[in-house]
């Protein structure tokens, strides 16, 4: 059985009752972003911005399509969208798979099919259609999230489209398919999982930092630690739970290098080894995080103003427009336009929090949830690794970084859920 949406009959004006917040910070960031891809592409045979032979012009079109998708998504009937999730999602997984075998190669990575007048990136609208799905399938009426049938239901809809993504040498974007923990959690999901997750995170770095002895040494304390706690208990099943911890453990710890050397691509290696300190390279791998620091930092408190970042202009960062637009909102804008951005981030995420806790219906609080999980994700791991403090991954900030496809799959994720709670009062 699936529980079935009921919407009341209501006018036309109440129809328009979008949250006009949320479409706010929506357009200054884009907007923002705009400014500042244009002062990255800055040259003096662009220098007027609607120029359609540069990235500035060309973001501007994308722009204008992307209103188009925002204005027509909102006069779409709702229900269209959990009825339709899974033929969505199976079109999202049909246009990765055909990508292994039409793709382009663009920096390594084979993630783009080149349609003559656009080069589209299905990966990007994986998110979109992951997110329908799996709230169409945990808002299903006899779905129990925390059993087994329902989480490996749910892991494989979440790890097909992974996967193939990761067969595009896009690890970047296959990574944040992790979000979706986030609102299964939100459902009920167990902690246990998110525990496990923390704890494998925790001790593949140790193995890549310390020895394997002593990372096993610590694992043998935080047993020995446990089994005190629970003494009182004395059951075989504490000591069975512990036993088979440590073993699984010490086998996870012995396989990272594996894993580390045959998963990883020799230059994902590199940058993991440049974040934890073990090598240096500037003048290689890790050229582009070194440059993009000076930029931010050369910012200051105020910055060097609109187009007067001397480390911009001089072309210093690579991918500056892209997955390290970031830097250049640092020198040019200092610390009070970093912080700006940043609060815009923080206010609309916060904002989607609260509208996703307010829906009535599974469907829309689990879709809601999902678009903060994957906006959260992009916005940290992408100012993470420009300032140095997580692997440089390849992803692009929502609606700032340059590009067609994010900025249009972005744009359909938000405005999707932006429609669903417009319709949260009419539901009965």
């Amino acid at each position: 059985m699936k529980r079935k949406t009921t919407y009341k009959k209501t006018d036309s004006a109440s129809r328009l009752s979008f949250d006009w917040l949320t479409i706010g910070l929506y357009t200054a960031l884009v907007l923002f972003g705009c400014f500042n891809i244009y002062a990255a592409c800055y040259s003096e045979e662009h220098k007027f911005i609607f120029d359609l032979a540069s990235q500035h012009g060309k973001q501007i079109l994308w722009i204008g399509i992307a209103a188009v998708v925002a204005f027509v998504t909102l006069y779409i009937e709702p229900r269209i969208f959990s009825n339709t999730a899974y033929i969505i999602y199976a079109i999202a997984l049909g246009l990765l798979v055909l990508t292994l075998f039409l793709a382009v190669t663009v920096n390594g990575g084979k993630s783009w099919i080149d349609l003559g007048f656009f080069r589209l990136q299905p990966s990007e609208f994986a998110k979109f259609a992951t997110a329908l799905a799996l709230a169409k399938y945990v808002g299903s009426i006899d779905v129990k999230i925390n059993s087994s049938k329902g989480r490996l239901i749910a892991a494989a809809m979440i790890l097909v489209p992974a996967g193939l993504i990761l067969l595009q040498h896009d690890t970047g974007s296959a990574l944040v398919f992790a979000a979706f923990v986030l609102p299964l959690f939100r459902e009920g999901l167990t902690k246990y999982v998110l525990i496990f997750a923390a704890v494998a995170v925790t001790l593949f770095v140790l193995a890549l930092v310390l020895n394997k002895f002593i990372v096993m040494g610590i694992v043998l304390a935080v047993c020995i630690a446990y089994l005190f706690l629970w003494l009182n208990r004395r059951s075989r099943k504490t000591y069975f739970n512990t036993a088979l911890i440590f073993v699984l453990s010490c086998v996870f710890v012995f396989s990272v290098d594996f894993a580390f050397q045959k998963v990883l691509e020799p230059h994902q290696r590199e940058r993991i080894d440049v974040l934890l300190g073990k090598t240096q390279d500037f003048k290689g791998v890790g050229y582009n995080v070194h440059q993009s620091k000076i930029a931010i930092g050369s910012g200051g408190f105020h910055g060097k103003g609109f187009l007067h970042g001397t480390i911009t202009k001089a072309d210093f960062v690579p991918e500056q427009e892209t997955d390290f637009i970031f830097c250049t909102v640092g020198e040019e804008g200092g610390f009070i336009g970093s912080a700006a951005v940043v609060i815009l981030y923080v206010a609309l995420l916060l904002r989607l929090v609260r509208l996703a806790e307010r829906q009535r219906s599974t469907f829309a609080r689990f879709y809601g949830y999902s678009v903060v999980s994957i906006l959260f994700v992009h916005f940290f791991i992408n100012i993470g690794m420009v300032l140095g403090l997580v692997p440089v991954i390849g992803i692009p900030l929502p609606f700032f970084s340059y590009g067609g496809s994010s900025l249009l799959a972005f744009t359909l994720l938000l405005f999707v859920f932006i429609k669903q709670d417009s319709y949260r009062a009419q539901l009965l």
